[in-house]
């Protein structure tokens, strides 16, 4: 014998082909074979014959290609570079496809290198960042929306029964470990960054509901609830669901390799093998990169503060923000070298154990009952609000057209306040939209490897009912616990004891006060006092004026230089965020501390155990952090190693340094806003990456479709496919596709006559193409006279392209 296949087949049936020297197949314990043509051999056995056991069938040296693509297992023919240092079974190796492992290490060095020489990459990052919000928030909003429909109608469909791999294959991991992982992996250090400080940011900063001085204050507090909730919940996970599902189903069910490039075989088939295939798994690389190092980057500065309130001498600096994310790359090398059975999978068991201690402590100490009240509430108001939300665009804010007289419709506003901010759509929801997307292929790549023998339908409930209802637990106990604390800071607020926020009391330039001030320094301070354009330093908000007189009456004994210059490095060195709490730090007002410290003054607001919470923080955000690094970069090293579940441990280190490399060089390249770079980063990746993720579904529901026989993938075609020019080298069909592109009407009038089409239609299609064809051309270089021309010449083309299209339908 040559080799002897054993098999399983879908319908449960087993046995086993032998193939001897001479070609011959002896089938063995098989009453009915069916889809299992062997391209190797060139195999071929008819699906509605039956073969009795030891039946021998001569093989076919005239099979074509296109077998029967249901059932079967795809070959995988991806481009390999391996090397092993040495020999015997210890010696280390490494595998891996050249061209996406080198291409990603070279866009992402390159980037690297940009952020260390460009000195105002801040300025770049920043305007970037609005660029991508003010002209793709109706597609990032879109793309999103359409991946949460496209994801509802397959689990409502027949083929959410089926398996994603073989018809009696058992899940690997337990479903309490599979729920931990996914959660940890899926969210991270994210919910401990935004857990407490969305919600207050919604709450208390400019945005379409705020705007609104009609609205009530609990009402504008609930919509800081929903909006939380709903960039957190479905239209979030449905990424990972969908990226997650079409991996598991091409790797499991079609034995083709666990990367993003498979997951495209459906749609292009072979041409995966190519540079296009090369082109999905160096984007996907590298958007991975990007998305994990945001991540990083929000864990590093929240690490940071949490560091720095257990040992207060620690700042809150660059430099140490670097090193944390050094050390946390050492620790997390070892998980990554262990794998996720034993590795990822117990840490991200002790993440979720973490997470869990802290929801449970909050929630019994705070007000449990309204708590519960709000978990309801909100879990209503997400539901009602969810289409709605899920299409807002913000489009009139983005025009920032301010309502004064006029624009106001005689409607009560302050004087300059707008119907929300310009901004708020780049700071939120398209940042959101990026930073999930950004994290798909590796969050997807990584929940697929742990769903093996899962049902679809169970996967999308795994995968998207169960986090999000958490989530909404989660965001509940700790948004809600710092939106009552802030609300009862706001109602004990008096002149006498103010809950003062760092904003506030920010001294303005004191250029001039000497020549103007006449020595009476603290009037100009403490009462908004200016004399003409002199500019004198003095606190924006006159109800901290109690705080900053008892700061001018201690300074002043303590200092006989009094001058304004003096003073000024005083109030600054003073740590002003006492003015936001209470003395034992019970009330706070949340509005008036960064995003990074609100998760710990919400601890502390808990009295003596505040210190411990704190503590069992940092560890859950430490732990947190190490999972994403870990989990990123094997799902890195899978990526450029065409798939393979077990890439060499070598590889997975030098990922791992390659995150905490770009994540140091994007907070570097932020500057004093250091989140700003890599959050810009994930926008920007995901931007590109959403418009794969749409042929992405388009690929999947076609391979579902083949697979379950209602598409027959090798039924009539055209004989040169759209892409076929880019992915074959021939000259005479890159000479041909050249020629069509000028020649189209006559293509259209040749393809009319084979439709037979009656005279004079034929003719007049041909004239109407090339009519509009050349307008489309001579209005674009009218334009140079007459403005506006180039908008009537793309109509042209649109109307041309139309006409294309439907005569395309037609021969369809």
């Amino acid at each position: 014998l040559l080799y002897t296949i054993k098999f399983e087949m879908s319908r449960k049936s087993r046995g086993s082909i032998h193939v001897s020297s001479e070609g011959d197949i002896r089938i063995e314990g098989l009453s009915k074979v069916g889809d299992n043509a062997d391209s190797d051999t060139e195999a071929i056995i008819d699906e509605d014959e039956d073969r009795e056991e030891g039946e021998v069938v001569r093989r076919n040296d005239k099979t074509s290609e296109k077998a029967t693509w249901k059932g079967a297992v795809i070959k995988d023919k991806s481009l390999w570079f391996k090397y092993k240092f040495g020999k015997g079974a210890y010696a280390p190796e490494i595998r891996f496809n050249p061209v996406v492992a080198i291409g990603a290490i070279v866009l992402i060095v390159a980037l690297i290198a940009w952020c260390i020489i460009q000195e105002d990459a801040h300025v770049l990052f920043s305007e970037a960042r609005l660029a991508v919000a003010n002209s793709f928030s109706w597609f990032y909003t879109g793309v999103v929306e359409f991946m949460l429909v496209f994801v509802i109608c397959i689990y409502f469909s027949k083929y959410g029964s089926m398996k994603l791999g073989a018809d009696d294959d058992e899940p690997e991991f337990p479903s309490g470990s599979w729920f931990c992982m996914l959660f940890a992996c899926g969210l991270g250090v994210g919910l401990f960054f935004y857990g407490v400080g969305e919600p207050v940011l919604h709450y208390t900063s400019i945005n379409r509901y705020s705007a609104d001085r009609f609205m009530r204050d609990n009402e504008l507090a609930q919509s800081a609830m929903t909006l939380t909730i709903f960039h957190w919940g479905l239209h979030g996970w449905v990424v990972y669901t969908l990226i997650g599902m079409a991996l598991a189903f091409i790797s499991f069910r079609k034995g083709l390799p666990m990367t993003m490039k498979s997951c495209f075989y459906p749609m292009v088939g072979d041409r995966i093998y190519g540079w296009m295939g090369n082109l999905i798994d160096i984007l996907s690389l590298i958007t991975t990169v990007f998305g994990v190092c945001t991540s990083l980057g929000i864990g590093t500065v929240q690490l940071n503060s949490g560091l720095r309130e257990i040992v207060p001498s620690l700042e809150k600096t660059l430099t140490v923000q670097v090193v944390i994310i050094w050390v946390v790359m050492g620790i997390a090398t070892f998980s990554v070298l262990s794998g996720v059975g034993s590795g990822i999978r117990r840490i991200s068991e002790i993440c979720f154990g973490v997470g869990m201690f802290l929801l449970i402590m909050i929630f019994m100490m705070d007000d449990p009952w309204f708590l519960m009240n709000l978990m309801v509430q909100s879990f209503g108001h997400y539901l009602h609000n969810i289409i709605l939300l899920g299409s807002r665009t913000d489009a009139f804010e983005q025009l920032n057209i301010t309502s004064r007289e006029g624009a106001s419709r005689g409607r009560l506003y302050e004087d300059g306040v707008t119907d929300g901010s310009p901004t708020w759509m780049d700071g939120w929801t398209v940042f959101y939209w990026g930073w999930w997307v950004s994290w798909g292929p590796f969050v997807g790549m990584f929940i697929a490897k742990i769903s093996k023998g899962r049902t679809i339908r169970e996967f999308i409930n795994g995968t998207m009912t169960a986090p999000v209802l958490y989530v909404i637990i989660w965001l509940t106990v700790f948004g809600g616990s710092a939106l009552r604390a802030e609300k009862e800071a706001a109602s004990l607020h008096t002149p006498e004891r103010p809950f003062c926020c760092p904003a506030d009391t920010t001294l303005l330039d004191w250029d001039g006060a000497k020549a103007g001030a006449g020595g009476n320094w603290l009037d100009t301070l403490v009462g908004g006092v200016t004399q003409g354009n002199s500019g004198y330093k003095y606190l924006e908000v006159r109800e901290c004026t109690k705080i900053a007189e008892g700061m001018w009456e201690e300074w002043k004994e303590e200092d006989e230089a009094t001058s304004p210059e003096n003073f000024e490095t005083f109030y600054n060195s003073f740590d002003k965020s006492v003015m936001s709490a209470s003395d034992d730090a019970r009330v706070v007002r949340f509005s008036c501390l960064s995003v990074d410290e609100m998760w710990f003054a919400l601890m502390y607001t808990k009295g003596r155990i505040g210190i411990m919470l704190s503590v069992v923080s940092i560890v859950g955000i430490l732990l947190y952090f190490v999972t994403s690094l870990d989990s990123g970069s094997l799902v890195l090293d899978i990526m450029a190693s065409n798939g393979d579940q077990n890439p060499p441990r070598l590889q997975r280190v030098f990922w791992a340094a390659v995150q905490g490399a770009t994540a140091s060089a994007l907070l570097v390249a932020g500057g004093a806003d250091a989140l700003s770079a890599v959050q810009t980063a994930s926008m920007m990746s995901g931007l590109v990456y959403a418009i794969m993720l749409c042929l992405l579904a388009v690929s999947l529901w076609r391979g579902l479709a083949m697979e379950m026989g209602d598409l027959n993938p090798y039924g009539a075609d055209f004989k040169i496919g759209i892409i076929d020019p880019f992915t074959v080298w021939s000259p005479k069909l890159w000479g041909e596709f050249v020629l069509n592109i000028f020649i189209t009407p006559y293509v259209m009038f040749k393809t009319c006559k084979r439709l037979g089409y009656s005279s004079p239609k034929p003719a007049m299609i041909c004239v109407t193409a090339a009519l509009l064809w050349c307008a489309w051309i001579a209005l674009h270089i009218s334009q140079l006279a007459v403005d506006g021309l180039w908008a009537v010449a793309w109509t042209s083309y649109l109307t041309f392209v139309l006409l294309l299209t439907i005569q395309r339908g037609e021969v369809r």
